[in-house]
């Protein structure tokens, strides 16, 4: 198993800045941040250029008015894909590695990814936001939903880490 060290953000830091650009964004934009629905919106919009009569066909793809780009959660999404590129490339970690612990193989980790976004980006849907939206941004303004969401998850995740452990231990 790799032993080498890996410096990170302190947590505290990195927590505070993210409650700041939590609060600009609600000074700035008037709403909270989330980024399932920045995917949603480029499925609709690819579907919609894709199979436009499959999509009209079905209410989940219609698609909303205007361009893509018009979208402030769109645009937020390539931020964050564009700044988790620029810092992977300044701290020397840009490349493409499976982190997995000793006892599961690599194909293994991934098929587990993938089921495992399914079901996140399924959940997201059903819960009308990822974590981010329902959860974080539901926190901070004291909302009943957003403190049950986040609940949700972390109690989800306690329950189920023992099973998953292996995996990594």
């Amino acid at each position: 198993m790799n032993t080498k060290s890996t410096t990170y953000i302190n947590p505290y830091l990195g927590g505070f800045l993210l409650g700041l650009v939590l609060l600009a964004a609600f000074l700035i934009g008037g709403h909270g941040l989330g980024s399932s629905g920045a995917f949603k919106n480029m499925v609709i919009k690819a579907t919609a250029a894709a199979a436009p009569a499959f999509a009209s066909a079905r209410s989940f793809f219609n698609p909303e008015t205007g361009s893509i780009w018009h979208a402030w959660v769109f645009v937020m999404f390539l931020g964050v894909v564009l700044g988790g590129f620029i810092s992977g490339a300044a701290s020397g970690r840009l490349k493409f590695t499976i982190e997995r612990g000793p006892r599961i193989k690599p194909a293994t980790r991934l098929v587990f990814a993938v089921i495992g976004g399914m079901l996140f980006g399924f959940g997201a849907q059903l819960g009308k936001g990822c974590t981010s939206g329902a959860a974080l941004s539901g926190m901070a303004v004291l909302s009943t939903s957003g403190i049950i969401t986040m609940m949700a998850i972390f109690g989800t995740g306690y329950a189920i880490a023992a099973f998953f452990r292996k995996l990594w231990v």
